[in-house]
Order: structure tokens, then C-alpha cells, then sequence
């Protein structure tokens, strides 16, 4: 076989078969790499040497054999070109924390456990334009979470409260631990400083005590969840807005609030390391949003002379710097991380600054109606009120909800949300870069999978 028509050979196997399945491309490419070993008919097959390896005479023709660096280059090469890896079986699951920037429906299943008058984010039209029926995302349509497990093609996460039998047994291939409202910090921090959480004590130590206690009915043994675990990629919220957000609303000044950022971080960092003790290789964390931004903090501002704007946005400057500390203290805590277990890929999620792109030129990315006003909520200067949230019979609706940054006040469009998730997995704002980890991954296996062939 000449060097030129194996060559297309590879490159047709490649455009055929690599969507499907990196694993049995690499097998085929293994096979004709020894193929291509064969001797000429002159040569004679000698048997297997210690490591399990074919041997041959020494009248081999060398111009018969294909190097296999060649095709391992021409591997690297492609995955480097390849600009996503959302088909090639990078994880297997995805295990989500955090508050209603990832909830997928736990909040709203809590409520329906009550037996109370639903909350307003699980009426209509919340979901409409997705699933064109509120399923307890506080937006109206998908989430990041929701557009990561597609790019991956994985199923969209469920919720884990409900989960029953069969259920929990597709709790496999994605399980999602996030409540909206929930905080970083137990309740009982909050309570000593006189705030309340009106949503949930969900905090994020409650839910990693319900992933714990899910793996004994997710796993069939202590070496099966060991395997879910590395194989599954971790998200940790976003988490910890909310530990500002209920202190802010229940009227803390930002200086006390600010003293909370490093009992956060330590939170956070805490479960990370959990997490990774029991397993986890590859954990995704998100900083904080520019919550200046956002039009519940607008209108609580409104016409404070106290609070400076930012002119090329409008964003109250103040607040934005508090999502800036967070963020800096957590990069700081995740670099930390990453020096004890440098076997562990922690990737850190620049939402803030992924989001700041709509916010200082929302028209360029097609958000025609700003980004600081609600697409759904009770009136006022930003569309928002906090008597008449978003879903009340008296809140007005936008018209095209994707032309607006903002849904509800303080949660964002699907559009908006899509275009974070793109700047963040397809562009340059994860550290590392997702897409460059993720083909990491694909080489670490075909690796291992060409060492046990």
C-alpha cells in the first residue's frame, strides 16, 4: 500500500467514523498500523516477543511499514483542529451544584412536596420558549448546564429530587444537585447576621450529602462510583451569588457583605475537595456574574447618589467590583487546588467577564433591547418590581425575549445564557480552555486504550 493511498485511507476513515466513536477509530488505526508491518513475501512472521508484540525476520522491506508516529501526528493534528470534542466521549456524565443559574427542576419539586401556592418561577411563561412549559428553570428557556450537555451530547441533566428506581438509574449519564436559591454557606450563617433564606436551606454541604447518599442506588459497587466520578464532569454552580443576593435584598450594606467573600470561597473550595477525594477529575467552576448589572440591583439603586454608575454600561460599580473580589478570591483558592492535586483539571469559568461582552455593546451580539431591563417583570425603569415579579397576572411580557439580556429581573434569557455558554466553551473564558482539555482527554485515552490492545 503506498504511503499516499493509505494516507486518504486514514482521512476517510477519520470523516466516516469519528463522530461516532473515537475508540473504534483508534482500533481500526492500530490494526493497520500493523498491517502495514507485515513483511514482504520474503519475510516470515517469527511469533510475539515478551511484551506481546509481532516479531519479524530481518529481510523485512522497511518501505512496507507506515510509521505510527505519522498517524499519531496526523491524530494530534486533527484534534487540534477540530474546534469541540462534543462527540468523542469525553465524560460520561455530568454531576451539577449550585443555585437557579443551574437548577433544573430540584426547587420546584421541593414546592410541589409542600402542597402551596407554586412559586412565580414555575408558572408561566417561564420555559416557553424551549420547552413551552415551566419546568423550574428560572429563565425562559435553557440554561448553561442545559447547552454544556448538548455541546457534549449528553442528555439534559435532571433534577435528583424524584428520583425514583429506574430514575435514579439514569442518574448515569447526568444528575443535577442545584437549587435555585440555594447559597454556599449554610442557613445558620446567615440567620446569626439576621437574613433569611425565603427559598431554601439547600446549601451546598446539603447537597453534597445528596450525592453521597445517592451513589449507594446510582453505583453497583465502591470501584463502579469511582469510575462514574472520573469519567464524569463536575459542576459546581455557579454558587455563592446567593449569599450576597439574600444579604443585599434584606437591605446589608455591601461593606458588611463584602466580609462574607472569604467564608464563601472557603465553602466552595471545601466541597471541590470533596469532591476530588472521592474521585473527581475534571471539575468546572464558575465565578460570580456582574451583578451590578443586574435590574433587581437598578432599581433597589435607583437614583442613589451614593452608588457610581459605570458609563459604558450603566452597571452600578460598586457591586460589580463585589463579583470582582469573589472571583479573585476563588481563582486564588482554585490555584491552591490545583498545586495538591495536579492529576485533578479544575477549570475556572469566567462568567463575568463572558457576560460583560453583552453588557458593554448588547447590540452587536443582537440584543436590540439593552441589557439592563427585564424581558418579563412588573414595570418600572428596568422592568422590574419586587410586588409584581415576572409570572404575576399584573407583570407585562416582552415580545421577543431574545433580543433582551435580562428575563426576569435577576436571571437571564436562554440567548443570553447560550451566548455565555459559547464564549466560554468555544471561546477563551475557561482557564484552561475547555475545548483544549477536553481533546487532552481523547489523547490520555487512546493512550491508555493503545497500551491495552
Amino acid at each position: 500500500m503506498s504511503h499516499q493511498v493509505f494516507f486518504l485511507y486514514i482521512v476517510k476513515i477519520f470523516i466516516v467514523f469519528y463522530s461516532n466513536s473515537h475508540r473504534f477509530v483508534f482500533f481500526l488505526l492500530n490494526n493497520i498500523y500493523w498491517r502495514t508491518k507485515l513483511p514482504c513475501r520474503h519475510t516470515s512472521y517469527k511469533g510475539n516477543d515478551a511484551n506481546g508484540l509481532p516479531q519479524y525476520s530481518s529481510m523485512t522491506n522497511p518501505s512496507s511499514s507506515f510509521s505510527f508516529s505519522f498517524i499519531t501526528g496526523f491524530i494530534t493534528l486533527h484534534l487540534l483542529w477540530t474546534s469541540t470534542c462534543y462527540a468523542s466521549g469525553c465524560y460520561t456524565s455530568i454531576i451539577s451544584f449550585g443555585d437557579s443559574l443551574a437548577d433544573t427542576g430540584n426547587l420546584k419539586q421541593l414546592d410541589s412536596i409542600k402542597n402551596e401556592q407554586p412559586l412565580h418561577f414555575f408558572l408561566p411563561p417561564y420555559g416557553e420558549t424551549f420547552f413551552h412549559t415551566p419546568t423550574g428553570r428560572c429563565s425562559n428557556g435553557r440554561l448553561i448546564i442545559d447547552f454544556i450537555a448538548e455541546g457534549i451530547r449528553l442528555p439534559l441533566v435532571r433534577p435528583f429530587v424524584g428520583a425514583k428506581g429506574n430514575r435514579l438509574m439514569e442518574s448515569r449519564s447526568g444528575v443535577n444537585f442545584a437549587v435555585v436559591g440555594a447559597t454556599a454557606l449554610d442557613s445558620s450563617f446567615h440567620a446569626a447576621r439576621g437574613v433569611d433564606n425565603p427559598l431554601t436551606n439547600s446549601s451546598l454541604r446539603v447537597q453534597l450529602s445528596w450525592f453521597k447518599q445517592s451513589l449507594q442506588s446510582i453505583c453497583l459497587n465502591v470501584e463502579d462510583c469511582k469510575h462514574l466520578i472520573e469519567r464524569s464532569l463536575i459542576l459546581m454552580g455557579e454558587i455563592g451569588g446567593n449569599d450576597y443576593n439574600h444579604a443585599l435584598q434584606a437591605g446589608k450594606s455591601i461593606d458588611e457583605v463584602e466580609t462574607y467573600i472569604p467564608f464563601v470561597i472557603e465553602a466552595i473550595g471545601s466541597a471541590v475537595n470533596e469532591l476530588i477525594d472521592l474521585g473527581a477529575k475534571t471539575l468546572l467552576v464558575p465565578g460570580n456574574l456582574p451583578i451590578g448589572c443586574s435590574p433587581v440591583y437598578l432599581t433597589m439603586y435607583y437614583g442613589s447618589d451614593k452608588e457610581e454608575y459605570d458609563n459604558s454600561t450603566g452597571c452600578l460599580i460598586r457591586l460589580n467590583k463585589l463579583a470582582l473580589y469573589h472571583n479573585e478570591l476563588l481563582q486564588i483558592a482554585l490555584n491552591q487546588i490545583r498545586k495538591r492535586h495536579p492529576d485533578v483539571i479544575i477549570i475556572y469559568a469566567d462568567y463575568y467577564n463572558a457576560a460583560m461582552q453583552i453588557f458593554r455593546s448588547p447590540k452587536k451580539y443582537g440584543f436590540t433591547n439593552g441589557a439592563l431591563k427585564a424581558c418579563c417583570g412588573g414595570g418600572g425603569p428596568f422592568n422590574y418590581n419586587s410586588s409584581v415579579p415576572c409570572a404575576h397576572p399584573s407583570s407585562n411580557l416582552c415580545l421577543q425575549p431574545h433580543t433582551y439580556v435580562n428575563w426576569d429581573g435577576l436571571h437571564l434569557t436562554q440567548a443570553a445564557y447560550k451566548f455565555i455558554y459559547k464564549s466560554l466553551f468555544q471561546g477563551p473564558y475557561t482557564t484552561p480552555q475547555f475545548n483544549h482539555v477536553c481533546h487532552t482527554q481523547i489523547l490520555k485515552e487512546m493512550v491508555g486504550l493503545s497500551s491495552s490492545m
